[in-house]
Order: structure tokens, then sequence, then C-alpha cells
């Protein structure tokens, strides 16, 4: 059973003194490194992540440490830089000897981090919504993949509400653009014409959306249902909604479904012509659980802030950072090798309910939720399924559908079921 992350004063206490004897080689404190955009265009949404990181941290120590050891976390900051990202992932891990990562948001960033992360031999935790199409010994991916997100929404919309002609909208970078990958393989494959499939790619902090907005609602001049996918990431996006309510879109002409907007995201925005809009996550602030419940309470509280939201990849870093811990305890040290191993079957607690499963492929099975914008800035979750196994490898790219990966048993994260060999895909990025 997963251990809570809050404990009694007594079993802290018990905790201390049975763990020392257990890990005698550990450096104290055990250092937390903390890799998330504290400025440029991401820190809209990087910040608060940063901010949960050093909660969970403190919440860790109040409950006695880990291995008897404080826990130190160390923040950088890659300022919107992907090169920085390797940058600043070598410090960590070689100026201040970090035995763990939580970071990044970007596929580009993270892309950027694994060589360096491989070559040293780190441990990353990704807390955010994925492309796929990877599998690193080195990542823990707790966020979610395209069959987590993409596919489950794309759903929605056919099933739902009837959508005909879909504008996938992203900024361009490595994760829109394979996502819209998959997800035109997937629509081809539904019998949806590429004619009636719209993609279209922005720059980071893209503002001028009008041109855009209107190709949109050229799709539905006769009359089809629209619908957008919006893969657009950072403050672009506030530019993006201000368009669609400057040109009197709303859920009902054209529904938006968005993998990169949640309650943080929501938060800067004037959400009056937004209600309707959608959003699929594995998370909402608006579950109604108890666990949920304590976790916006602890995090108002550490924050200082009952205005602050909280939002999906604060959930991811939840789940991670509690595994990671777990395991730590299980395997006695904050060896890498050691704790990845103890990694695979860990089980934690999801706040929306169930429980979340890190599986041999280094992605968790989690429950997939739809969500509808209300005037809050909160969503009313429209749908909620059983936990999901996050899937590496689409089944609707050819060159991936006969991958899988299984660090366990295979100590592969590219196995080719055909060739029944592990090989090496080579990044398009």
């Amino acid at each position: 059973m997963p251990k809570p992350l809050l404990s009694t004063t007594a079993a802290a206490a018990t905790l201390a003194a049975a763990l020392p004897a257990m890990a005698q080689d550990v450096d104290c404190p055990i250092k937390v490194g903390v890799l998330h955009s504290l400025s440029g265009t991401m820190a809209i949404s990087e910040t608060t992540l940063k901010d949960t990181m050093l909660m969970l941290v403190e919440q860790q120590n109040e409950a006695g440490g880990l291995l008897g050891c404080d826990l130190e976390a160390v923040v950088v900051d890659p300022a919107s830089d992907w090169p920085l990202f390797a940058e600043k992932a070598r410090e960590l891990l070689t100026v201040h000897d970090v035995d763990v990562i939580f970071g990044n948001w970007t596929s580009v960033s993270r892309k950027s981090v694994l060589p360096v992360i491989e070559e040293l031999n780190g441990l990353l935790f990704y807390p955010v919504q994925y492309e796929g199409e990877e599998s690193s010994k080195n990542v823990f991916y707790t966020g979610a993949a395209p069959n987590q997100q993409a596919i489950p929404a794309t759903d929605y919309f056919l099933e739902e509400l009837g959508v005909e002609k879909f504008a996938l909208l992203g900024t361009d970078y490595v994760y829109p653009r394979t996502t819209n990958n998959i997800l035109e393989s997937y629509l081809k494959d539904k019998g949806i014409p590429e004619e009636d499939i719209f993609v279209n790619y922005t720059p980071f902090g893209h503002s001028d959306w009008s041109t855009i907005i209107a190709d949109v609602k050229e799709l539905a001049a006769d009359g089809s249902q629209v619908g957008v996918i919006s893969t657009i990431n950072g403050d672009a996006n506030v530019g993006f909604y201000k368009e669609l309510a400057a040109a009197g879109i709303d859920a009902a002409d054209i529904p938006v479904v968005a993998f990169s907007v949640g309650e943080e995201e929501l938060s800067g925005f004037d959400t009056s012509n937004l209600v309707g809009h959608l959003a699929a996550w594995n998370y909402f602030m608006s579950a109604d659980t108890d666990a949920n419940e304590e976790f916006i309470e602890a995090w108002h509280e550490f924050i200082g802030d009952d205005s602050r939201v909280t939002n999906d990849p604060m959930e991811a870093h939840y789940i991670g950072f509690n595994m990671w811990v777990n395991a730590v305890e299980d395997a006695g040290t904050t060896d890498v090798d050691a704790v990845r191993e103890a990694m695979w079957g860990q089980e934690f607690p999801n706040l929306t309910g169930g429980t979340a499963v890190m599986n041999v492929n280094h992605h968790l099975s989690k429950p997939v939720l739809i969500g509808e914008i209300t005037e809050d800035g909160q969503f009313d979750i429209l749908s909620q399924t059983e936990e999901v196994p996050g899937d590496a490898w689409t089944d609707y790219l050819p060159e991936s559908a006969v991958l899988v990966s299984d660090w366990k048993d295979l100590g592969c994260g590219m196995y080719n079921t055909e060739t029944e060999t592990c090989v090496q895909i080579e990044s398009n990025y």
C-alpha cells in the first residue's frame, strides 16, 4: 500500500529512528533538483510547479525526512531557453550533486535534457502531458501520453459533439507536431477526409491570431460542425482565446478542447467568453474527493493565498514525488539504479479517486477526464474513465505500432515485436 506523505508525529518519529541504520551510505541532505522555467514564455505555467515541489519537500521534511535525512530543494531557472535546460540539468547533477530531478514542461526542453540525464545516469520525473514516442530508462513520465489525453479528447469530439471537421492548432515544437501527426492518422482511420483536417503551427509567444481564427471559421462555412484541438502552449493562449471571443466564436459554434490549458492558465484570463470550451487532463481542481480537498488546503496554506489554483501537472508532481519517496524507502538508498527498479509497480492514490500505478514502460496508469470551462475559471468534469495505462508508443503510427517498452523484463524502451530486437529510433527533432 502507498505510504502517506503527511504522517502523524509518532509515525514520523518512528520512521526517523528506524531508517538511518539502513541508509549509512546516504549523504545528507538528500538533494532534489527543481528544473522549471521561472522566467520567459513558459513561466506562466512552470513557476507553480517549482512552488509545488517546494511544498512537497517541506511536507516530507515535516513528516520526518527520508532515510534519516532532510530533503533540500535545489532550484535553477532555465528561463524558457531550451539549450539552457541541458546546461542547468548538468549543473544540477555535477555541481549540486542532486539525487533526482523534477522538471521540464515542453517536450523540446525535455529532449534537450535527455542526453545529459542519460549520460550522467540521472533520474528525471516529467510531469506534463506529452506526445509519447519515447521511453528512457532515466525518465519517469507522470503526465499523460496521447492515449491518456489526445485520443480520448478526439473521441469525445467525434462521439459526443458530432464534430465533422478538425482544426489542429499548435505551438511549433515537438509535442504539438508529433501529437497532431498521431491525431491526423487517427482521424483518417475514423473516416475524416484529409481536406477536413486543418493543421497550423505558430511560434512560442505568438499574439496575432486573427488570420488563423478566420481560417477556422471558414471551415464551418458550409455548415459543418468544426472542432479545434489545441496544443498551443504558454502565454500564446492569452491571445488565442481573446481572438476567439473577439470573433464571436463560442463553444456552441466551434468548441475548443485544449491539452495545455488548465486552471493556472485560466486564472489570468477573462473566462466569461470561454464558458463551454473544453480541456482534457488527468486531474481537475474541481474533483470532489477528500484527498483533493486536503491537497488544495495544504497548497493554500503553503502559498499563503486561497485564490491560487491547482492543476494537472501539480498532481503529476505530487504522485511522482510520493512514488519516488516510497521507492527510495523501499530501496534503502537514493542510488538511481536501485530507485529505478523500486519504482516499477509503485502505487499512489490519485487526487481524483482511484490509484495511479507506475508501469514498466515508465508511464503511469491514470484516469482521463474531460472538463468544461466555467465562469469562475474552473472545470465542470463531464467524464472520467478508470485508470488507463500510458502507452509510450502509439498504435496509430506504423513505425511505432510494433514497439513496446519494458524496462523490467526486456531492459528495453524500444522493443520491436516483429524482429524481437531492441532498437534505437532516430529522433526527427
